[in-house]
């Protein structure tokens, strides 16, 4: 155990390593400011454990592998004097440290929400009720089988974003990721009974909103207030039809805002939150998508626009956090490399029923271009290029085995 220079223990936190740049940012958002980063890591070639502001390194079992043994390993560090927070950064963190929360809050803070109030986001068919009642624009939604007028287009997904005991009937050690998005165009009778087997449950069918605006309200709330928020429109995910962020831009919109603490204050939100909107090319309406109620892939470009987001989750876990401003640069964008190049690859293998595949040389000149007018970068830093390294190595290994 370190100590500080009155023999203290050095304040310490822990951070899950995942292949997202979020757990790079915690690293390095909290190690530059002196407080000891504990990773715990389930991959070998997770980059955060590469960073530089990597104190400690501890393997733990996988949550897909055995949920429960993953929870043992967290509590064994919350039972540390020195530790006084973890940190989710995917949905099997945030559903153990809720579902755990009293054994938890023994030994640290817990800024995430208890189980009752996860479960109402991480069941989409609730979280849609909740946007009703919240006043908050969505998408037609509703179970696959129950869902009629085949002549327009949907897509499938599933209902819950991880799939536990709590939610179907899978066991008290399984955490699953269940399979993705399912597009059906006009006309296409799904296969409903294939489907609810594919994804371990009856998925959901949702009104297929054609627009290219994705938005993110990210928020951290305190007990039902929020402390921070922050704002982007993503430009490109890993895919030409969308996914996780490869790159986006800074904004500001009162109506985005409006919609994000509305549905979060329905909630009695605590902890972190980032809200997926779609907005209608049509009337501009913020048609909400879902929840990650955990720190967010793209946290490094929300740090580098002004908002540093960790650690004023490490202020609420230790003493309290004040309100910040809503203050931000505007306009700025920032990539993440791998996910650029998974976006230019996608275009070139993937065929996505109802999204038009881009131009391969346009789509490679517009990335070009953008990283040299918005050279932010989510993983490529001077002072800690190892992540960066690494990743790259983890983005070349994925392609060539796709």
């Amino acid at each position: 155990m370190e100590t500080d220079s009155t023999g203290e223990a050095t304040p310490a936190v822990v951070v899950p390593a995942i292949d997202a740049p979020s757990s790079v940012a915690c690293v390095r958002s909290l190690g530059r400011r002196g407080i000891r980063t504990i990773v715990v890591s389930d991959s070998p070639t997770a980059p955060a454990t590469r960073s530089a502001f990597c104190d400690e390194t501890v393997r733990v079992r996988s949550p897909g592998d055995d949920l429960l043994a993953y929870r043992d390993s967290l509590l064994a560090l919350a039972r540390r004097e020195a530790v006084r927070s973890i940190i989710p950064v995917r949905e099997a963190d945030v559903y153990v440290l809720a579902k755990y929360r009293d054994e938890f809050a023994q030994y640290v803070e817990t800024p995430w929400p208890n189980i009752e109030t996860l479960a109402r986001v991480q069941d989409r068919c609730r979280l849609f009720e909740a946007a009703d009642r919240a006043g908050v624009a969505a998408p037609e939604t509703g179970l696959l089988g129950e869902t009629g007028d085949r002549s327009r287009e949907w897509i499938v997904k599933p209902r819950y974003s991880i799939l536990t005991d709590e939610y179907v009937d899978c066991g008290p050690r399984a955490c699953i990721a269940p399979p993705t998005t399912t597009y059906l165009p006009p006309g296409t009778e799904p296969d409903v009974d294939r489907l609810t087997e594919a994804m371990g449950h009856e998925p959901i069918c949702q009104e297929y909103v054609r627009t290219p605006h994705e938005y993110g309200f990210f928020a951290l709330y305190d007990e039902g207030e929020p402390v921070a928020t922050f704002q982007h429109r993503q430009r490109r995910g890993y895919s030409y039809a969308g996914g996780p962020s490869a790159f986006r831009e800074s904004v500001e919109i009162p109506e985005l805002a409006d919609a994000g603490l509305a549905l979060l204050d329905e909630l009695d939100w605590h902890g972190l939150a980032m809200v997926e909107f779609l907005r209608d090319e049509e009337t501009g309406e913020f048609k909400l998508m879902e929840i990650n109620p955990r720190f967010w892939s793209s946290l490094p470009f929300t740090i580098q626009a002004g908002v540093d987001f960790p650690y004023y989750y490490w202020k609420l876990c230790n003493g309290g956090c004040a309100r910040i401003p809503a203050e931000w640069d505007v306009g700025v964008g920032g990539h993440l490399i791998r996910g650029e190049l998974l976006y230019l690859y996608s275009i070139l293998a993937h065929d996505v029923e109802l999204v038009d595949r881009p131009s391969f040389p346009a789509a490679l000149g517009s990335v070009l271009r953008s990283m040299v007018a918005q050279p932010r970068f989510d993983y490529l830093q001077r002072d800690d290029p190892r992540p960066f390294v690494t990743d790259l190595r983890n983005a070349v290994g994925s392609i060539r085995g796709r």
